[in-house]
């Protein structure tokens, strides 16, 4: 046997992966199947349709049910509450239970519950305690009750060149960032008692002739827009009212900026995954497109786009 059963645990499974440790009263039913080097520890239950991948540790208390799908180098805090049915009743079951993924990388704290059906992000966490009713896109942090997006790993915070003490303006400018390709922008802003002014340039300050726009307005603050990568199609955003957090991600750096002027827009040019999120509830966006409206350009899948992006790579 090339895995470690504790005396005191009960393991009927024989698809357990090689280097795992199944600690003291821990109870593993026969068609489980676990990878290698995982840590399963005690008082955890794993019942038959579970399939757990490599490197994941499970902390005391949990119980994985039917349905369950853990990728790897998962970690699952104590007393995590996993769920497959949405309307249970005692002797009543469902044709099928809810399948529910945790992707690779992602993090559960302690006492979260997780409902059915839904899918944990790859390298998303979740706060203790939180109640988790929709899926959680990669990267995510979620927390509270019903959990809601608070921010994203590794997201570097990127603060707006300060204020001209002079003219209580920021000057013009671009300012380059650690996300490939993404430059941030302080537009020319011109304040009068008759109201302020603001102006860009496009193919000068703005890097592209646009051929579509799009405004994002009445956007409910627990929700997030965006989530997706273009093949072709580069985006200027400007908050022209209000606030919104911009992720940019580039597939090996990710960074967070605050539009809170209308004189400061972002640039994201092609294949990089863009995400909105934190609108304060006046905010309306305003962004510009360099392509006409083609769903096939957009990319929605996270785990696709890093692919594509490691296809670039190997070809550069």
């Amino acid at each position: 046997m090339d895995h470690f059963t504790h005396p005191n645990a009960l393991c009927e499974s024989s698809q357990i992966g090689a280097g795992t440790r199944v600690w003291a009263f821990a109870h593993v039913l026969p068609q489980a199947r676990i990878g290698g080097e995982c840590n399963i520890c005690d008082h955890v239950f794993i019942e038959n349709d579970v399939v757990i991948g490599d490197r994941v540790t499970i902390k005391c208390g949990v119980q994985v049910w039917d349905g369950v799908r853990i990728e790897d180098d998962v970690f699952v805090g104590p007393n995590v509450t996993f769920t497959n049915d949405l309307f249970p009743r005692s002797k009543q079951y469902p044709e099928a239970f809810g399948r529910t993924t945790i992707q690779s990388g992602a993090s559960l704290g302690a006492n979260a519950t997780i409902l059915p059906g839904i899918t944990v992000g790859r390298n998303a966490m979740v706060g203790a305690g939180a109640v988790v009713t929709r899926s959680v896109p990669p990267n995510a942090i979620v927390v509270g009750n019903p959990a809601r997006i608070t921010g994203y790993v590794d997201a570097a915070a990127r603060t707006v060149a300060a204020s001209d003490p002079q003219q209580g303006i920021r000057a013009p400018g671009v300012t380059s960032t650690s996300v490939r390709g993404v430059t941030l922008h302080t537009l020319r802003a011109v304040p009068d008692m008759r109201g302020s002014l603001s102006v860009g340039e496009f193919e000068r300050e703005i890097p592209f002739k646009p051929a579509r726009y799009f405004i994002v307005y009445d956007v409910p603050t627990a929700e997030t827009r965006g989530e997706h990568a273009h093949h072709k199609c580069h985006q200027f955003l400007v908050a022209v009212k209000g606030e919104v957090s911009v992720v940019a991600d580039d597939g090996l750096k990710r960074e967070e900026f605050k539009l809170d002027k209308p004189s400061v827009g972002i640039y994201l040019p092609a294949m990089t995954w863009g995400i909105q999120y934190r609108y304060s509830a006046d905010a309306v966006l305003l962004v510009f497109a360099s392509d006409y409206y083609d769903g096939a350009d957009y990319i929605r899948d996270h785990a696709e786009f890093l692919r594509l992006k490691l296809g670039d790579a190997s070809r550069a």
